[in-house]
């Protein structure tokens, strides 16, 4: 491969991460806002559902270590 062609490709990466966690984001705040027995419990809900992904990989981590 030539330079010319190394450049070319050097900004392209997957782009698939962002629309994997926006639709958790979606999904997330549907739940948590589902289950929310008040304002501030909805509140909590979006924030939740801001970092869902540190949830996940907390309960992965939590599940292979039993």
């Amino acid at each position: 491969m030539t330079e010319r062609n190394r450049n070319a490709w050097a900004g392209r990466g997957g782009g698939g991460g962002g629309a994997v966690y926006g639709l958790g984001l979606i999904g997330a705040l549907i739940y948590y806002i589902q289950q929310a027995e008040g304002f501030w419990m909805g509140v909590l809900g979006i924030l939740k559902a801001l970092v869902w992904p540190a949830f996940v990989v907390y309960d992965l981590l939590k599940f292979l270590a039993t």
